[in-house]
């Protein structure tokens, strides 16, 4: 059973198995293989690139290996006036391949930095291995003597991170449609690495920093040098030492190490938080209860009457109230404190396809700024949950018992603790899934 059974459609997306191989491997030690990567001495590493890709590749990996002299020329020696981007690995360049004018993004390892040899290599192997539309696309790659650079396609539109909370001044702020698709888009790449791939993938790193934009605002995951391979048979996590971006982190991996598929859709849903309130998820510029954006948002997630305040003030109420309701509703399933109770991502990616492409039922979408231009109440009160959410069983039921606003307001109450028990029910359903 779905956990948004609001949100499936009727003919339901038939399940992939987790353990369909991926077609373009006939062997699956192709992808295991790497998690035992390990460096016994310094004169080691730099000869161990080369040699394990191209045994671990098993002739799969079809990535360009570049001289550093030919991305010295593409970058024109990386010059500062070229930098794109900076990250914990190091500094992304943008460039052009002088062979076949293809421009592209040249990212080089920081020596000093957080990743090193080991991300490198797993990187190139992720990358090389898995493609994926929501996947960004390695061109290749150059592990000449020390240095370590990662060639990718070059993303017109930077990474979410720049469009959503470094908005620079005069840059239009994106709308509610385009959120939706690129949550939709980062949703899918997710879906890929857990359900597709075999071993499962866990990326371990999902933020807005990490989903670039092509032109056409299509999102793709990017930096895979934390991705570790998941859980297989029986077993439900994989223990490992402690990686990624704080904030980001689901609670039990944070506190216990134990990383699993579901470690991402906490990841997922704190990120898709920031989509719908334009708030980062650690901001120390706010007041102190408003710093941590979870813990913000969390008792405003027990409230409907409260959810129009979550919104970004850059959409200025130009958002359909109900695909609000919904989108907070997903948000709220993937923050879940025990991972059990958290949908798969395939469940998420079926309840944002209906978002992403939903149109409203009188045409065009009913705002919260449309709704009050008419008359009505924008507040988010008991009116506006009717108008906006008439297919909702529980609201009809309100509708036959109103007999003066008292009775509203604990009837509202009452529907809020039955959509929290609809859902822990559908929580229930959703182990079934689970390997």
């Amino acid at each position: 059973m779905s956990c948004f059974p609001c949100c499936t459609s009727e003919e339901r997306i038939k399940k992939r198995s987790l353990k369909k191989s991926i077609k373009q491997y006939h062997d699956a030690k192709v992808l295991t293989s790497f998690t035992n990567i390990s460096f016994k001495t310094d004169s080691g590493k730099r000869r161990f690139i080369a040699e394990e890709l191209a045994k671990l590749g098993k002739g799969n990996v079809t990535s360009k290996i570049f001289t550093y002299r030919e991305l010295c020329v593409a970058t024109e020696n990386f010059q500062p006036t070229n930098m794109i981007g900076e990250g914990g690995f190091g500094r992304v360049y943008k460039g052009t391949i002088k062979n076949t004018n293809q421009i592209v993004a040249v990212k080089a390892l920081d020596r000093n930095g957080f990743q090193g040899n080991r991300e490198f290599l797993v990187e190139v192997l992720i990358l090389s291995l898995l493609h994926h539309p929501n996947l960004v696309n390695l061109v290749g790659y150059c592990a000449e003597g020390d240095q370590r650079v990662l060639v990718y396609e070059y993303m017109a539109n930077g990474c979410l991170e720049e469009h959503l909370l470094d908005l620079a001044p005069g840059r239009k702020p994106l709308d509610w449609k385009t959120r939706m698709k690129i949550a939709e888009g980062a949703a899918k790449g997710l879906e890929y690495l857990h359900e597709e791939a075999n071993p499962p993938v866990i990326y371990r790193d999902f933020k807005a920093s990490n989903i670039l934009l092509d032109e056409n605002y299509n999102p793709k995951l990017s930096d895979f040098g934390l991705a570790k391979l998941g859980p297989t048979g029986e077993k439900e996590h994989v223990s490992t030492r402690v990686m990624g971006t704080y904030g980001y982190c689901a609670p039990e991996y944070a506190s216990t190490g134990q990383l699993s598929t579901k470690s991402d859709v906490y990841s997922f849903g704190v990120v898709f938080l920031e989509i719908i309130t334009g708030r980062r998820v650690i901001d120390n510029s706010r007041p102190s209860e408003e710093q941590n954006l979870v813990l913000w948002a969390q008792p405003l997630l027990r409230d409907r009457k409260k959810f129009t305040q979550m919104a970004d003030p850059l959409l200025e109420d130009k958002y359909p109230i109900k695909g609000l309701y919904q989108a907070l509703a997903i948000a709220a399933m993937c923050l879940q404190e025990e991972a059990d109770t958290r949908p798969l991502i395939s469940d998420v990616v079926t309840a944002l396809e209906f978002l992403a492409n939903k149109k409203e039922e009188d045409g065009g979408q009913y705002t919260k700024e449309t709704f009050a231009s008419q008359g009505g109440n924008d507040n988010g009160n008991d009116e506006a949950n009717v108008v906006h959410d008439d297919d909702d069983d529980d609201d009809d039921d309100d509708n036959e018992e109103d007999e003066d606003s008292d009775d509203d307001d604990e009837d509202a109450d009452s529907d809020n603790d039955n959509d929290d028990k609809g859902h822990s029910d559908n929580d229930n359903d959703d182990k079934g899934h689970r390997r």
